[in-house]
């Protein structure tokens, strides 16, 4: 039986996240019959190439997902709030790259590798937080192996990870150093450039950002272990694209660094660097789909612990790439 191929819409095309999404699908075997590029009244009519044709930008409004099949959303929290349940009116499925729907009862939460299966049980999906799809898909190759007992997590963040302005901050403010002249900070509380932040989003009641909450909560959500004993100290570095993390792990029980290495190897998505001198670095994952770990090796503080370090491009996997995945997931 021929199915037909489907409208596809992106919400918030013209953003950083919104443009790796076009090219993530342009890139895929997806078939689609539409692409639709919504954005705010000021991009609208902006035009843009896809597949050998232009696509026009449209402004987003409560009536543009007539005849929308499927909705990917690279908005913030609060419009996708907003838009989210009237495309699924409008009869789309929405995979929401914000994090106003991750944590909601009855929302999957969906990292590709991980649990694909659970799409179909939503109108609405949810796409993690950047720097929980790179962990999770790790955490979930290995805790098959031996289970999980508690892990440990410091993020290195790229300033893309904060949007266009922080990009440019960090530019300009490179810039203004090296020819000596002042600057204010605008899209950082403090000075990026030269400068580690170890602070992103807001701080909470008990010292953890809101970003160190994402990572735990989210991470038990997906990995289905609610009472999984997880921390994390989530850092803003100069850095222009891809997330790094440090991640300590703990198990139940024996775990050698060649079986860890074997697993992940054979675990999709995942690029293995095994050898202790050879490690992924920001700079040389960018552009790149997989999720890249090395340094991985014992912790002889505990009985059964292992050190990596985690490295992945933050607007592909960890946002773009992982939607068009579920995407993909949901057609079928």
């Amino acid at each position: 039986m021929n199915q037909k191929k489907p409208v596809i819409t992106i919400v918030g095309a013209t953003g950083l996240v919104g443009q790796e999404m076009m090219a993530c699908l342009e890139s895929s075997t997806i078939q689609l019959s539409e692409l639709r590029l919504l954005a705010s009244s000021d991009s609208a009519g902006e035009l843009y190439k896809f597949r050998g044709d232009e696509v026009q930008v449209r402004e987003l409004t409560e009536q543009a997902f007539a005849g929308c099949d499927y909705a990917l959303f690279a908005t913030s929290a609060e419009l996708s709030a907003k838009f989210a349940p009237l495309a699924v009116a409008a009869g789309a499925i929405v995979i929401d790259n914000s994090s106003h729907f991750r944590m909601q009862e009855g929302v999957p939460l969906i990292v590709a590798e991980v649990n694909s299966e659970a799409v179909g049980k939503n109108k609405i999906i949810a796409n993690p937080n950047c720097s929980t799809i790179q962990l999770v898909a790790v955490l979930s190759a290995l805790h098959k192996k031996a289970a999980l007992k508690r892990v440990v997590v410091s993020t290195y963040q790229s300033v893309s990870g904060a949007g266009k302005e922080a990009l440019d901050e960090l530019w300009s403010q490179t810039l203004s150093i090296f020819n000596q002249r002042d600057f204010t900070p605008e899209a950082f509380a403090h000075q990026i450039a030269f400068n580690c932040i170890p602070q992103i989003d807001l701080i909470c009641d008990d010292g953890y950002t809101k970003e160190e909450f994402k990572i735990i909560n989210e991470s038990r959500k997906i990995l289905q272990l609610p009472n999984l004993r997880i921390t994390a100290t989530a850092v803003r570095v100069p850095v222009l694209h891809s997330h790094a993390e440090s991640v300590n792990i703990e198990f139940e029980s024996a775990l050698s660094v060649n079986d860890a290495v074997a697993t992940l190897t054979a675990s999709p998505g995942i690029s293995v660097y095994p050898d202790w001198t050879d490690y992924p670095m920001q700079l040389a994952v960018t552009g790149t789909d997989e999720i890249h770990v090395g340094r991985i090796r014992r912790d002889d503080s505990v009985e059964f612990g292992l050190n990596l370090w985690i490295v992945a491009d933050n607007l592909r996997k960890g946002a773009a790439l992982n939607a068009v995945q579920i995407l993909a997931a949901c057609i079928g």
